[in-house]
């Protein structure tokens, strides 16, 4: 059974720091292309950061130089370091497979003073 289960989201100050967790079970992440999407209040989801099977990785311009897209493939989780927080950063958080589209339920990011 496939499931991918995202947590660490909560509210966060501006400037401040979080990491997402994508614990996945069902398929190997270290042959999957996955990436984390957001969907902010009002928008449609937009792809944030993506990591490929080979390692490469990929940023929205939005966050590039302040996210981070791992994995560890001992534990199949993915993470999403996110540092430099802003308040359009706020939304719900997804973690996805590209291809054979899976999504996990989601972990709500709210960045406010």
């Amino acid at each position: 059974q496939v499931q991918l289960v995202e947590s660490g989201g909560t509210l966060v100050q501006p400037g401040g720091s979080l990491r997402l967790s994508c614990a996945v079970t069902g398929f190997t992440i270290s042959t999957s292309a996955m990436r984390w999407v957001r969907q902010a209040p009002g928008k449609q989801r937009e792809p944030v950061a993506t990591i490929l099977r080979a390692g490469d990785t990929y940023y929205a311009d939005s966050v590039k130089g302040r996210f981070t897209i791992s994995r560890d493939n001992d534990k199949n989780t993915m993470y999403l370091q996110m540092n430099n927080l802003k308040p359009e950063d706020t939304g719900v958080y997804y973690c996805n497979e590209l291809v054979r589209y899976f999504w996990g339920q989601g972990t709500q990011v709210t960045v406010s003073s």
